[in-house]
């Protein structure tokens, strides 16, 4: 069965896409009724629940006022195309029957739409819904079962046919690091085959939420535990199962993600267990973790870091296996440091601009015209100009890893001038009662 329809994942925005038939090997979640669909514009695709399918005609207009993105509007051109190209072959057909004289209607446009209570779920009530029993095509690449419905799986899509590890490119170096990176980045994509381990969870902040919400969405197996047992409920209401413990949770998975925000947290959850350890800090946002494209930076037991393959597809655009424990934070470390000082420098550009009479806005055109040009200072500078902190990533985190950042340098005998600089501007803005904010508030530091 085929339809085509704009949807929204979750977190995600609405988005064009068609209902397909799913690869053969590809397993549906549980517990729900779902379709395959394969999203207009990208190579994604993903298992989406029935209840959030609407009428794409009914509700078009709608959607475009919500999405002013670049990448939406070519989705929407792209159904539209779509659309245009089946309507024409339908005239085609006009007139060549089966063999009974009747011709296949086209199915109905439909819309996902999960946060929006409002928009009931419209349904069209000829089609029935797809479950393990209904039969696969006989091709990959003809889905359609009437006039204008076909859909060609593009030959990015072939890789979901095959075992996990022929899905993966392995990069070595001399270094002996390893990256692994998915064949398709993104979290909504539906070629991902979830390991048969049961996985659990310890911390749903910032960061943790988006993670398990996709492995949750990938099909995979996940128990959660937080401190503040409330933030559970979302996701036993998208089939997690809930631990009352930590020690409960790592007593009953195979694997166990431990996701908190700092040393002290993390003692407090470890139990004494014993098994394989695998540090695995993550780089990115709460954004980049609710779109699953953080990058995965592991260390330790290798044979874990196998195991927690299609974890990491799920939650990351890459990961590297960077060695013995301890490399892996070290990296962190240093990755954040950076990050931390090119924000304080950015703010302090901006503040600069402001203070001998130029424009801000304008610093902020050069700066993206330029060889600096990235989404990170795009849209932080502009959340500054908006007086937007709303926390993305929290700004006594970054500072925390100055901080640590420093130590490591002074335990290896190395300068870390730039870093220590920008922790003193960091310790102001916490002074200023910026913790909780987004790092971008460090700005508020220059201008108090």
């Amino acid at each position: 069965m085929d339809d085509d329809t704009e949807g929204k994942l979750g977190r995600y925005p609405p988005w064009p896409g068609k209902v397909v038939s799913p690869p053969k090997d590809l397993k549906k979640p549980r517990g729900k009724k779902c379709h395959f669909v394969k999203f207009f514009g990208t190579e994604d695709h993903a298992w989406i629940k029935v209840e959030q399918l609407k009428p794409y005609h009914a509700h078009k207009e709608e959607m475009i006022k919500i999405n002013k993105g670049k990448r939406f509007q070519q989705a929407v051109d792209a159904v539209e195309d779509f659309l245009k190209k089946a309507k024409g072959k339908e005239q085609n057909a006009d007139g060549k029957g089966d063999s009974k004289g009747k011709k296949t209607p086209n199915k109905p446009l439909k819309i996902l739409e999960e946060d929006d209570e409002d928009l009931s779920a419209l349904k069209d009530p000829s089609e029935k819904d797809l479950t393990d029993s209904d039969p696969e095509p006989s091709t990959i690449e003809r889905l359609g079962a009437g006039p204008g419905t076909g859909l060609k799986w593009e030959s990015s899509a072939a890789s979901s046919m095959e075992p996990i590890s022929k899905r993966l490119k392995i990069i070595e170096e001399d270094t002996g690091s390893t990256s692994i990176q998915a064949a398709d980045s993104t979290a909504i994509n539906g070629s991902i085959t979830p390991t048969d381990k049961r996985i659990g969870f310890l911390g749903l902040g910032l960061m943790g939420s988006g993670i398990v919400s996709n492995l949750l969405k990938m099909g995979h197996v996940v128990t959660v535990w937080n401190r503040t047992a409330e933030k559970c409920d979302l996701f036993i209401q998208e089939g997690a199962r809930l631990g009352r413990t930590p020690a409960e949770v790592a007593s009953t998975c195979d694997i166990t993600f431990s996701c908190v925000s700092d040393p002290k947290a993390a003692r407090d959850v470890i139990t004494s267990r014993g098994g394989r350890f695998l540090e695995a800090p993550v780089a990115g946002s709460q954004q980049l973790s609710n779109d699953g494209m953080l990058v995965i930076l592991a260390a330790g037991d290798r044979t874990v870091y196998e195991d927690c393959s299609s974890c990491f597809q799920a939650m990351g655009k890459t990961s590297f296996f960077l060695g013995e424990a301890g490399n892996a934070a070290r990296m962190m470390l240093i990755v954040n440091m950076v990050q931390g000082s090119f924000m304080a420098t950015i703010a302090e550009g901006l503040t600069l601009a402001q203070a001998t009479g130029q424009s801000q806005q304008t610093f902020l055109d050069i700066l993206c015209q330029g060889q600096m040009a990235s989404t990170f200072v795009d849209q932080k500078c502009q959340n500054i100009l908006q007086g937007n902190f709303k926390p993305d990533y929290y700004l006594k985190h970054i500072q925390k890893d100055l901080r640590l950042a420093i130590s490591m340098g002074d335990m290896a005998n190395h300068p870390t001038p730039m870093a220590a600089a920008a922790n003193e501007v960091y310790k102001r803005a916490k002074a200023l009662d910026q913790s909780d904010n987004d790092i971008s508030a460090v700005y508020r530091a220059y201008i108090h």
